[in-house]
C-alpha cells in the first residue's frame, strides 16, 4: 500500500515547536535537533533563548559572512545576539536553571517513556561517546520539558517507549513530545496524541510507537 503521509522536515519540526512557544518565556534549546528552533521564532515574538554556556538571548544563526567566532552556544555552534541581549557568567546561567527562572527546555531524546522519563545521553554503544552536559540540570530545573525527536530511529525502533532501556537523563521529566509524525502530552495514564501529520492514522501511528497511545477526548 502507498504511503499518504509525508513526515516533517526538521525545519518545519522546529517551527511547530515554534508556534507553540508563548510570548514573555525564557527558554533553554538543547544541542542538536533543538537549536533549530531559534531560526523560526516569529520576528518580533518577544521569546529570550537562553544557553547553559552563558547567553541570554541569543538570536537566529549568522549568515556565513557575519559569524563571530567567540560568539557560540552550548554546542559550539556560531550563533547571535538580540537587541538587549547579554554574556554572563558561567555560574550565572546555571543558577537560572537551578534557581526555576526557565520557563522551557527543548531537548533530544534517544527514547522517551510513557512515565515521562526520559534518556537522551548515552546508548551504551561504544560507537557513540556519552555525553551528559548540562541535560540533568535542565530536566531538574526547567519549569517544562518539550522533546523533539524522530518517532523511529533510522533502523525503525521506536523512539517512544514504554519504559526506557538506556541510561536515563530525567525522571518523570518530560510534559510534550514532539515528532516528526505526530505531537504527544505526557499525562499520568501515558502518551495522549495532540495530532499527527495529515493522512496518519492513529493505527498506523501506534505501530510506530513502544507504549500505548490514548486518543484526545
Amino acid at each position: 500500500m502507498r504511503q499518504t503521509w509525508k513526515p516533517l522536515s526538521r525545519t518545519e519540526m522546529a517551527a511547530r515547536v515554534a508556534r507553540d512557544i508563548p510570548e514573555g518565556w525564557y527558554v533553554n534549546l538543547g544541542i542538536g535537533m533543538p537549536t533549530l528552533v531559534s531560526d523560526q521564532i516569529a520576528a518580533g515574538k518577544d521569546v529570550i533563548i537562553h544557553s547553559e554556556n552563558g547567553i541570554v538571548g541569543m538570536g537566529p544563526q549568522p549568515k556565513p559572512d557575519a559569524v563571530n567566532p567567540w560568539l557560540v552556544n552550548a554546542g559550539k555552534q556560531y550563533v547571535t545576539l538580540v537587541t538587549g541581549g547579554a554574556i554572563v557568567h558561567h555560574a550565572d546561567s546555571f543558577g537560572m536553571i537551578r534557581g526555576g527562572h526557565i520557563d522551557l527546555c527543548v531537548l533530544g531524546a534517544f527514547q522517551v517513556a510513557a512515565n515521562g522519563d526520559l534518556a537522551n545521553w548515552a546508548t551504551l554503544d561504544d560507537a557513540m561517546p556519552p555525553a551528559v552536559g548540562g541535560a540533568m540540570d535542565l530536566c531538574a530545573g526547567a519549569k517544562r520539558l518539550w522533546i523533539m525527536t524522530d518517532q523511529t530511529t533510522k533502523s525503525g525502533e521506536p523512539k517512544l517507549v514504554d519504559r526506557c532501556t538506556y541510561p536515563l537523563t530525567g525522571l518523570a521529566c518530560v510534559n510534550r513530545v514532539y515528532t516528526n509524525v505526530a505531537v504527544f502530552d505526557l499525562t499520568p495514564s501515558g502518551f495522549e496524541l495532540v495530532e499527527a501529520v495529515p493522512g496518519l492514522g492513529i493505527e498506523e501511528l501506534q505501530d510506530m510507537t513502544g507504549a500505548a497511545i490514548a486518543a484526545r477526548a
